[in-house]
């Protein structure tokens, strides 16, 4: 599904403005361009037509049937009585008509109305389950598309900082090695310090052009999903996630998950079909009770072994029909086994299903509840690796510390802030998930993971 023009426009000129796109943005773009919401949106108005199937089951037909050509015809009755005005009663009577080949005309209309039919009925509540089940399914996709453009929006921002970064390191690696050469020139450092600069300049600018495709390849794979433009693509970093409000209780998100989680939720539709299925070839299904109408008529003219013949008949009836299969060979109860053993195993699979987002719940709870104490300790270390950086730089500036001891006091800060926002990024998605196996990701809590984001450094 392709963007409309004016909403293009209007995203191209917030990319390329003063300020990051935010992942609500870019959902709302995916949500337009990504070919999955294109297929879900076919999938949901082939559902609804089946809640119109539903309803049609019960309706009266309405079927006409015409024919004409070159027909035959022969008949012979023998034994007959006839009477007639002036001629008495004549007994053994034989009559013979024929029609060789002459034109024939026959049509027909009837017209039928269920009154009684468990089989219909299973039928219809079929229909109507997977009209809901395709609901679901637009639901399940609407927030894995959502869930997946925020894993690739969050990716683009953790390559964005990962070479913000990187080339801030290159700038103090490179301002190392020249001062390492002066010094070295002037006699004041050994000749290793030059080496060890300079090899940690080339090591820098490796992971400078490396860093740099990850961004393209990160780029590339949000713009597949939103139809951005990948030139000067940017995105806003995840938010510090220190002020989060404190978690709801387990029981209370593993009672969310059970009722609300799309896939459980598709699951649980999928064993009531099942049942449904059972049901349509259960004994006496296939009992039907209708209220039927039907006219006909027929007529065939020419000549035949006795002469000139016409023929015609002519039928209506109006009343109730009653239909009860007696013997299928068989059939219906293997049909029957068949689907037995399939809803046996639907219903296995919903026991499974529950399990693994329970398990899925309980993990993704967890990781969000230590987040808290992760991200203070990251904090920690970050303060620790800033002040040994500083504290390395005095030192290298008296003279008692070396030049790798700083290269390597550089490298541990850098780290550290990645770490940081690396933490920062997983947990942002963590929420995300736990979101989303509960049934509640909407795009109020895509706008909430980047309203807070700190600006970069």
């Amino acid at each position: 599904m392709r963007m409309k023009p004016l909403w293009a426009a209007l995203l191209a000129l917030g990319l390329t403005g003063a300020h990051a796109a935010d992942l609500l943005q870019a959902w709302q773009a995916a949500r337009q361009h990504d070919p999955d919401m294109a297929v879900a949106q076919s999938a949901l108005q082939a559902g609804q037509a089946r809640r119109d199937q539903a309803s049609a089951l019960w309706r009266p037909t309405v079927a006409a049937t015409a024919a004409g050509g070159a027909m035959g015809s022969r008949t012979s009755t023998a034994g007959a009585s006839f009477s007639a005005p002036a001629m008495g009663t004549s007994s053994d009577v034989a009559f013979n008509t024929s029609v060789d080949n002459g034109p024939g005309a026959r049509w027909s209309i009837g017209a039928r109305m269920p009154i009684y039919s468990p089989e219909r009925t299973a039928q219809g509540r079929k229909l109507t389950l997977s009209a809901d089940l395709a609901d679901v399914q637009w639901q399940a996709a609407e927030q894995a598309l959502m869930l997946q453009t925020a894993e690739r929006y969050f990716a683009v921002a953790l390559a964005q900082d990962a070479l913000r970064l990187l080339q801030r390191q290159q700038t103090a690696v490179n301002k190392a090695l020249v001062e390492a050469q002066d010094r070295f020139e002037l006699g004041d450092a050994p000749v290793t310090d030059t080496h060890e600069a300079a090899a940690r300049a080339r090591a820098i600018d490796a992971q400078v052009l490396a860093a740099e495709v990850d961004l393209q390849i990160a780029q590339r794979a949000l713009a597949d999903t939103t139809g951005w433009s990948v030139d000067a693509l940017q995105v806003a970093p995840a938010p510090a996630l220190l002020a989060s409000p404190a978690l709801p209780a387990l029981p209370q998100w593993l009672d969310q998950a059970a009722a609300a989680n799309p896939g459980l939720r598709q699951q649980t539709l999928a064993v009531e079909v099942a049942r449904q299925d059972v049901a349509q070839y259960a004994r006496g299904a296939g009992t039907t009770v209708d209220l039927v109408a039907q006219a006909s008529r027929e007529h065939l003219s020419g000549s035949g072994r006795y002469g000139h013949g016409s023929n015609t008949a002519q039928q209506h009836m109006v009343g109730v029909q009653v239909t009860v299969p007696l013997y299928t060979g068989g059939q219906r109860s293997a049909r029957q086994q068949e689907l037995l053993h399939l809803q046996t195993k639907a219903e296995a699979e919903l026991d499974r299903a529950r399990q693994q987002v329970a398990q899925q719940t309980r993990a993704a709870w967890l990781r969000l509840q230590s987040g808290a104490a992760r991200t203070e300790a990251q904090n920690a270390a970050l303060r620790a690796s800033q002040a040994r950086l500083d504290a390395t730089q005095l030192g290298r500036q008296v003279g008692d510390r070396t030049t790798l001891d700083l290269l390597n006091a550089q490298n541990d800060a850098a780290g550290a802030e990645l770490a940081m926002a690396q933490l920062r990024t997983s947990l942002t998605l963590e929420r995300l998930r736990l979101l989303a196996l509960t049934g509640q990701l909407d795009e109020r809590a895509l706008h909430a993971a980047t309203e807070d984001a700190p600006a970069p450094k």
